[in-house]
């Protein structure tokens, strides 16, 4: 892999269903930003006007050049297709910001959710192994028997 530049990656991680996404699209290459303004446009399916606008919103973050172009990544991609699914069943850009916004946390929440499922399965085991190195076989412990009513009880091996 490739260290991070400002010309072909993105700053900081990505969340929500971008992060799904990457996996989907080969993980570090889907978040390498190679795609210029025109060409992110066209897979997108909107005007690079648009994409400029969705920036200013706070929508979508391009990656820069040492120039200052915007580098779109195919994660961009799909986050500009999506909010163009949002805003064709009728919601404003606030409301897909919302929408976004809610996205993240449920995707934030369930990778928070997996951590503390696989913590808590790992104490149970952990507390399943002590027990079974703190239990005595039974040949190994003391049996009490009694030879008659009236007899204290004593100790023998079985």
């Amino acid at each position: 892999m490739t260290p991070p530049t400002p010309d072909n990656e993105r700053t900081g991680p990505r969340t929500g269903r971008s992060a799904r996404r990457a996996t989907l699209f080969g993980g570090e290459s889907a978040r390498r930003a190679v795609y210029v303004i025109s060409v992110a446009a066209e897979l997108a399916g909107v005007h690079p006007q648009t994409l400029r606008f969705y920036e200013r919103k706070g929508l979508v973050d391009p990656s820069r050049t040492g120039g200052g172009n915007r580098r779109y990544s195919q994660l961009d991609i799909e986050r500009l297709r999506h909010i163009g699914m949002l805003t064709a069943s009728g919601l404003n850009l606030e409301g897909v910001r919302h929408v976004l916004e809610l996205e993240a946390e449920v995707e934030r929440l369930t990778a928070e959710l997996d951590r503390v499922r696989d913590e808590a399965r790992d104490t149970i085991e952990q507390t399943h192994r002590q027990y079974r190195r703190d239990l005595v076989p039974l040949r190994q412990a003391l049996v009490f028997r009694r030879t008659g009513y009236g007899d204290a009880p004593r100790q023998g091996r079985r």
